[in-house]
Formats: structure tokens, sequence, C-alpha cells
């Protein structure tokens, strides 16, 4: 029980961690990350948080995960897919919380703009890590190429690449026709997309790899051991 519990936990802190990683990239003023820039155009363009675009652009992912399961879908894809819905809202309660609290972030200079953006892009990364280590449920978007990549037979590598650069193009064809500009695509677009791979991979494997995560949880399970040895006594 204990373990479910630190499972979530671990997964819950890594939705915070991704949203202040998006949080941070947006802040520098270099670009948003590919799966947060058609959000990030909605927000801009609309009376809405960041937060609150997310939410909806989730929706919409979540939707198009159920067209994609049609008639290859088992009940467990379904469930997995229904459990994207709360921690969605999660997300984006998150976020607009860092957009609050870091509100106070400003990218003065180039150089102070790409420190933020290395920094959202090691943050985000934690939050990657931490969101796939417990291995409690894809997020939206990655449910999308999951279910995509199995639909039609295709490698789950490429098509997470065919899927970030069709959120490129809309969010860029979405931001001409609302504004006349490209808002948040530059080149902290690309360096998010080519570096946050690396990194994930090496948190993942010398950082917050399983031995210790498993490290962390026999703690949590020790200490909630010693606390409830105080009570009794």
């Amino acid at each position: 029980m204990y373990k479910l519990i630190a499972r979530y936990l671990i997964f819950i802190s890594g939705l915070y961690f991704l949203s202040l990683g998006v949080v941070l990239f947006v802040l520098s003023s270099l670009g948003t990350t590919p799966i947060s820039s058609i959000n990030y155009i909605i927000s801009v363009n609309f009376p809405l948080t960041l937060g609150t675009a997310t939410f909806i652009f989730n929706m919409v992912l979540i939707l198009a995960q159920f067209w994609l399961i049609r008639g290859i879908g088992t009940r467990k894809d379904r469930m997995e897919i229904l459990f994207q819905i709360p921690f969605s809202f999660l997300l984006a309660v998150f976020m607009d919380f860092n957009m609050r609290v870091f509100s106070w972030v400003h990218a003065t200079d180039y150089v102070t703009a790409l420190a933020v953006l290395v920094c959202g892009c090691i943050i985000q990364a934690v939050g990657v890590v931490l969101e796939i280590k417990p291995n409690v449920t894809a997020m939206s978007a990655e449910g999308v190429v999951k279910y995509a990549s199995r639909r039609y037979n295709k490698d789950f590598g490429r098509t997470k690449v065919c899927f970030d650069i069709t959120l490129i193009t809309i969010a860029a064809l979405l931001s001409l026709s609302l504004s006349g500009q490209i808002d948040g695509l530059r080149e902290g677009t690309a360096i998010g997309a080519l570096c946050t791979g690396y990194i994930v991979s090496f948190l993942s494997l010398h950082v917050i790899n399983r031995a210790n995560l498993l490290r962390v949880m026999g703690w949590a399970t020790s200490l909630r051991h010693k606390i409830s040895r105080g009570g009794a006594n």
C-alpha cells in the first residue's frame, strides 16, 4: 500500500517538475517546447491561462486516443486513457501555480534567457523521468504516440518525432492566422527538442534510476515504521 502511494507521489512530483520546466521555457522568451506550443498560442490569443489552455488541449488529445483505439482497444486501454483526465487537471493547476510563483523571472538579456532555458530543459527532463519511472499512466501526448504507433504499426520513436513536428506546424499556422506572426517558436524550441531526450536518458541511467528510487521508497517505508512505533509508544 505504501509503495503504491510512493509511486503516485513520485508521479505527481514528476508532473510538477514537468510543468515548471514548461513555464521556464515560456519565461525564457526563447520559445516553447513542442508539446506546449499549441497551448501557448491559445493562451496568448485568447483570454485563457496557460494551464487552462493545456487542460483543454489534453482533453482533445484524450479524444484523439479514443479515436485511435477504436476497434483495437481493450478495457485496460480505455481505463488508462480516462485515468489521464485528473492528472491533466493537476498538471494544469501546477502550470498556472508556477506561472504566478515565477512571474518575477524576466530574461533581460540573451545570456539570462539561455540560462533560464537550460534550467527549463533540465527541470523538464527531471519531470519526464519521474513521470515515467513509477509506471502509473502515460500522459495524453505520450498516449497519442503510443496508440498511433500501435494502430499504424509504426516505430514509437519515429511516431514521436512526426507528432512533435505536427504540433509545431499546427502551432505556427495557428499563430499566423490569429496574430499574423509566429509566436513561441524560436531557437529554444529546437534546443528543447534536441537536448531534452539526451538529458532524460542520462538522468534515467545515472541519477533517477530504479535503484535510487527503490532506496527512496525504502527510506520512506522505514520512516513510516519509525513513526508508527513512536506513536505506539
